[in-house]
């Protein structure tokens, strides 16, 4: 079977994609789209799905064959998020600019994540793990490992 991650994971608790859909408070199809790879999944909802399986972001997102519990975080730390981001490209000797031009997304948007003033592209939150070679789950404030 070629099944996906999130689907894995919610077979391991024997749950229902409808079960899922309910638990995010989103359409069944909006679900069915994220786990089938259809559409991107909004990163407050990687969280919340993060959260709801206890499991680091880079297994959910089949970044990393390394799986391991994390806690739930309850509130969703801009602050934070904006500094390790603006830490990473900072170590990667990288101004707005230049990390806008490698993600593909304005220097300006770059700028409001690192600010904390809204949360982190999905999309632009996993090239910038790519890139970065840091994990999701660090830059988001899940762990401190990097």
């Amino acid at each position: 079977m070629n099944k996906n991650r999130l689907e894995l994971l919610r077979d391991e608790k024997e749950l229902k994609a409808k079960d899922i859909a309910n638990y995010l408070k989103v359409g069944e199809s909006s679900y069915s789209e994220w786990e089938n790879n259809k559409s991107p999944i909004p990163t407050k909802r990687i969280i919340e799905l993060a959260n709801f399986y206890e499991v680091n972001i880079d297994y959910m997102l089949k970044l990393s064959n390394s799986k391991y519990k994390i806690d739930k975080i309850n509130n969703i730390n801009l602050i934070l998020i904006g500094t390790r981001l603006k830490n990473i490209r900072k170590e990667l000797g990288l101004t707005l600019r230049d990390l806008g031009n490698k993600l593909n997304c304005s220097y300006s948007a770059i700028g409001s994540y690192e600010r904390g003033e809204r949360l982190i592209n999905c999309e632009i939150l996993i090239s910038f793990a790519k890139y970065s070679k840091h994990s999701i789950d660090y830059i988001l404030g899940r762990t401190n490992n990097k």
